[in-house]
């Protein structure tokens, strides 16, 4: 496989005595409801903004763009491409939820820059089943940000295509670059 992460074998022992990151999640949540307090938010986004950004967890997207709790509805996933599914739920969030604007947010050092489709048939020849979906890699990160606006913009599901704008954050920098 082209890309292929550490995989760990959990043994009985380990399984029983040593909390996982999700117990540790589950705990983590506790502490937080002890003092959390329902704002009586609604599910709309105050801002009116849908953000399409990549799943790095490098991104911190609240703190980069200024944004509170209830501002925006964030859309993440492998690349921040704008895929099938994104355009499924960024119509969900214009058409039943009120969002105009959309912000779509590549950035440096992305994991699917010089993937290639090759990982999916290499992933097929080891599971015996091939993925339903694209990688969606690419190699120019400008280009894909492009792409990604212009899927969006030319979507028949969208109602609001005119405030879309796309930009390349800056791993290293924090900063946002805007591509044209």
């Amino acid at each position: 496989m082209t890309v292929t992460p550490d995989r760990h074998t959990p043994t009985a022992a380990a399984d029983s005595a040593t909390p996982t990151i999700i117990d540790r999640f589950v705990a983590s949540n506790r502490d937080y409801a002890v003092t959390f307090r329902d704002g009586g938010m609604d599910a709309r986004p105050v801002q009116k903004i849908a953000v399409v950004a990549c799943m790095d967890a490098r991104l911190d997207l609240f703190a980069a763009l200024g944004l509170e709790l209830g501002d925006a509805h964030v859309i993440r996933n492998a690349g921040g491409v704008v895929t099938d599914d994104t355009i499924r739920s960024l119509t969900i969030s214009q058409r039943a939820l009120g969002t105009r604007s959309v912000a779509l947010i590549h950035h440096t050092g992305c994991g699917l820059l010089g993937l290639t489709e090759d990982f999916r048939r290499e992933l097929e020849l080891e599971v015996g089943q091939r993925p339903q979906w694209a990688v969606e890699a690419f190699v120019d990160l400008d280009g894909d940000v492009r792409q990604s606006m212009q899927r969006v913009r030319t979507s028949p599901f969208l109602l609001h295509t005119d405030d879309v704008r796309g930009f390349v954050f800056d791993v290293h920098t924090g900063l946002l670059r805007e591509i044209d």
